[in-house]
């Protein structure tokens, strides 16, 4: 099983929210969900209500392998996060 660690849709329309999380390859985006690992707001007007990420648990499943997005990678970057395991 090939571990991503990315994002699933939620929200309404026009004011998207996503969560951060670590999910089978092979699922859907907002298919069956392994562990959540923080959320992303991008329509949020102040910084720090914009993205939480559980930096503990991402580290961990980057140790172990998963792939993170795109997205995520460039999110992980901005919270401080290594991307390689």
């Amino acid at each position: 099983m090939a571990v991503k660690i990315r994002l699933k849709r939620f929200g309404r329309r026009n004011r998207s929210c996503f969560r951060v999380n670590a999910i089978d390859g092979r699922s859907p985006r907002d298919g069956r969900v392994i562990e959540q690992l923080g959320w992303y707001d991008p329509n949020a007007k102040e910084l720090d209500r914009q993205l939480s990420l559980n930096r503990e648990r991402i580290e961990y499943w980057v140790s172990v392998g998963a792939q993170p997005s795109d997205t995520v990678r460039q999110l992980m970057k901005r919270q401080g996060i290594a991307t390689t395991g």
